[in-house]
């Protein structure tokens, strides 16, 4: 940490990226009393997980130094480009935000997408399948994915080293995945180089997975999702589902969003799973 906290520019940072983002930005609606440009504290506290007092002193340039976890929540609720969030970081008495950090920040162009995605069953993917971000109905059909933390935050990673990981997914499609995973992380691998994470994760599945170790052997590449998904729920039971992939190439993410052909019994299950993920998240 720099003990360098800038507690006055920080404040009229936020200030300035607050009256910057509009309520259309964040999904919201304007309303009539609006009168101030950009957003409200509140709105902007709601958005950062954090209480709209201590948003407030962080403004006024009299609140404590914010951890880094909570820096980079204030990062994704403002919306803020990638050097905008260094900068942030910065102000904050930070040199640069931790590599875990960098990683789970979405994109601005992704985050506006999700906004308008709220009662679709969508979620946000980082380049080793890292679930940055989650809807509702995405929680309600695939789990809650977003508070691992280490390696398994990388779901190729639970693949191979956690049975649980598997349980949603058709039995009969297991064996098909394992090789996708495999050959999606080599392609990730000679993109990146030998020192990168792809090429850590890989090393480290082959030390302590005999499936991966010997799918990696085979030297398979070309593999890709099928856009036709199958799940099975432990309360509705099996879905067969679409899923639309939308990339963000600058920082690797993608976001995923399921579909069910209308009047089919998956249908009907994704649109009740959607209405019990909105309930429990109101």
């Amino acid at each position: 940490m720099d003990r360098s906290f800038e507690r006055s520019s920080l404040g009229a940072f936020l200030r300035a990226r607050r009256a910057a983002l509009q309520p259309d930005d964040v999904g919201l609606r304007r309303g009539v009393r609006r009168r101030a440009p950009g957003l409200r504290r509140e709105e902007v506290a709601e958005l950062c997980t954090m209480s709209a007092d201590y948003f407030a002193r962080l403004e006024r340039g009299d609140g404590p130094q914010p951890s880094e976890q909570m820096v980079a929540a204030i990062a994704r609720g403002l919306r803020l480009t990638p050097d905008e969030r260094d900068h942030l970081f910065l102000l904050a008495g930070y040199r640069t935000a931790r590599r875990d950090l960098r990683a789970r920040h979405v994109s601005p162009g992704l985050m506006r997408v999700m906004d308008g995605l709220a009662g679709t069953t969508a979620q946000v993917m980082g380049p080793l399948g890292e679930t940055l971000l989650q809807t509702p109905s995405a929680v309600a059909l695939l789990g809650e994915q977003t508070g691992y933390t280490g390696n398994a935050r990388s779901a190729t990673y639970r693949w191979f080293t956690d049975p649980v990981a598997r349980e949603r997914y058709l039995a009969d499609d297991h064996a098909t995945n394992s090789r996708t995973n495999v050959a999606l992380l080599r392609a990730a691998v000679a993109r990146d180089g030998s020192g990168s994470p792809a090429a850590d994760l890989a090393g480290l599945l082959r030390s302590t997975s005999e499936e991966f170790a010997a799918l990696w052997d085979r030297h398979e590449v070309g593999l890709r999702w099928s856009e036709d998904k199958r799940f099975v729920h432990p309360q509705v039971g099996r879905l067969d589902v679409y899923c639309q992939l939308l990339l963000e190439p600058d920082q690797g993410q993608s976001l995923l969003i399921f579909t069910a052909t209308p009047g089919t019994e998956s249908h009907e299950k994704l649109a009740l799973l959607t209405v019990l993920g909105t309930d429990q998240f109101a």
